[in-house]
């Protein structure tokens, strides 16, 4: 049976007779329930942002100003991480001025956090990743 571009062939491949690959968000095996994303998010929200306390300190900081010492592609390592926060917020409907103001967030920590030295100590304070979290659980209610 011939695909119409619709979505996938009847033998369940993702290739139409085309030969395009055709997927979608819904598609995706991740699990839709909201809690388990909400989960998933604050883990990865820590682990940037707050995931060892600076010794002799109550301040936190996470691997984002960490990787920003890597020179080259730490800041894009942590910058794509952070991305996935966004990817999940879309993927559970959050509005689309919400998503605005979590890509600037992003995009902010990315552009300052790439300068040297000054970058770093920006992302030790700038917790992007943690306000994205709350801008979703706000937005959900949760």
């Amino acid at each position: 049976m011939e695909d119409e571009g619709g979505g996938p062939n009847d033998d369940g491949s993702d290739w139409n007779d085309n030969g395009q690959f055709e997927w979608n968000l819904e598609e995706l095996p991740l699990s839709g329930d909201v809690e388990a994303t909400l989960e998933r998010i604050e883990w990865v929200g820590d682990l940037l942002d707050e995931a060892v306390t600076i010794p002799g300190t109550n301040y936190r900081v996470g691997l984002d100003p960490l990787l920003g010492i890597v020179p080259v592609g730490g800041d894009a390592i942590g910058t794509v991480i952070s991305l996935y926060i966004i990817g999940e917020a879309a993927r559970v409907g959050v509005s689309k001025s919400t998503l605005a103001v979590m890509i600037g967030l992003v995009a902010a920590d990315a552009v300052i956090g790439s300068i040297p030295v000054l970058g770093t100590l920006f992302d030790a304070v700038w917790k992007a990743n943690k306000w994205n979290v709350s801008l979703l659980k706000r937005e959900l209610g949760a």
